[in-house]
């Protein structure tokens, strides 16, 4: 499926080497992976792939970013132009989950390091070429049910308005992390409309009609999206998945993560009911169980595969 990456994470001290890592994900078809951060090793071992890139800014270089175009100009030139052209770069992610998080403390500084990172790009004649983002989740939102009514919420206006400015006025998509998973743990209802099983549709909204609940979290960001002006912003999916243990309490298993994430892929190219027959650029989270992610539990058993490669 043209339209499906992988987040390939490296918080693990027992994964393979780049090289293998990067054969595995060609062996399987998958042409985009996503990068939290500019991994020397990695990016060597992505050269003459043709494999597209999301490569990520780690958070803690968020506030040099913004306050020094010096340090921009040499950030992009280490960690992209030294790849280039034998790296198919297509995305500079700025910063992952800054909001509502524990990395909020770096949130002033995302719109500045974005505009620093964009303006390296131009100046360097690859805009339009690689395109400047950011990744949010859910915590950006207010109000997210019924989808129509979604909205991001008061207290995060002063970190989105910026950020969708930014990607309007620059032709960008706005990364989202999507997890039914993570809403379904909290409400405990409904495991087919969280899993894509649901033979028939749950919730009524409006003329739209949802069975699964990946496209009422997207498709209400898409709503917030319209409040702020921004309908014509495109969506990328940078983060979905369902782990397969760490945690007895029945549905974190290796089934539901099976058949959740095949279900995603056959699902992204149908669009979302806003969106109907509009592909969904979406990235798999993970390639690989990472054991030294905390808290430890599910976050180490989100992987495609086991750290020996094995499925």
């Amino acid at each position: 499926n043209e339209h499906v990456g992988v987040c390939y994470g490296l918080v693990g001290n027992d994964l393979p080497s780049p090289q293998d890592a990067i054969r595995l994900i060609q062996s399987r078809g998958i042409r985009k992976v996503r990068l939290y951060d500019p991994d020397a090793g990695v990016l060597n071992a992505l050269r003459n792939t043709g494999i597209q890139v999301n490569v990520g800014v780690n958070n803690g270089d968020l506030k040099r970013l913004a306050e020094d175009l010096g340090f921009a100009y040499g950030w992009v030139g280490q960690h992209i132009q030294a790849y280039l052209p034998e790296v198919d770069f297509r995305y500079i992610t700025v910063g992952n989950e800054v909001f509502g998080t524990a990395a909020e403390v770096h949130a002033q500084y995302v719109g500045p390091a974005m505009g620093h990172v964009y303006d390296v790009i131009c100046s360097v004649g690859l805009q339009g070429k690689i395109m400047v983002t950011t990744a949010v989740h859910m915590a950006v939102m207010g109000t997210s049910y019924p989808p129509s009514a979604g909205s991001f919420s008061d207290r995060a206006g002063p970190f989105m308005r910026p950020v969708v400015k930014f990607i309007v006025d620059t032709g960008a998509p706005l990364m989202l992390n999507v997890y039914p998973y993570f809403a379904y743990k909290d409400m405990r209802q409904n495991l087919p409309y969280a899993l894509f099983t649901a033979n028939s549709d749950v919730v009524y909204d409006g003329q739209l009609r949802y069975r699964n609940l990946f496209d009422a979290m997207v498709d209400s960001v898409y709503s917030a999206l319209e409040r702020y002006g921004a309908g014509q912003v495109r969506i990328v999916v940078s983060e979905s998945g369902w782990p397969s243990g760490g945690e007895n309490d029945g549905f974190s298993t290796i089934e539901n993560a099976r058949t959740y994430n095949q279900n995603l892929v056959r699902h992204v190219a149908q669009g979302t009911p806003k969106r109907s027959g509009t592909p969904i650029e979406t990235y798999i989270f993970a390639l690989f169980n990472e054991n030294q992610k905390t808290p430890q539990g599910t976050e180490n058993h989100f992987g495609l595969f086991y750290p020996n490669m094995a499925p």
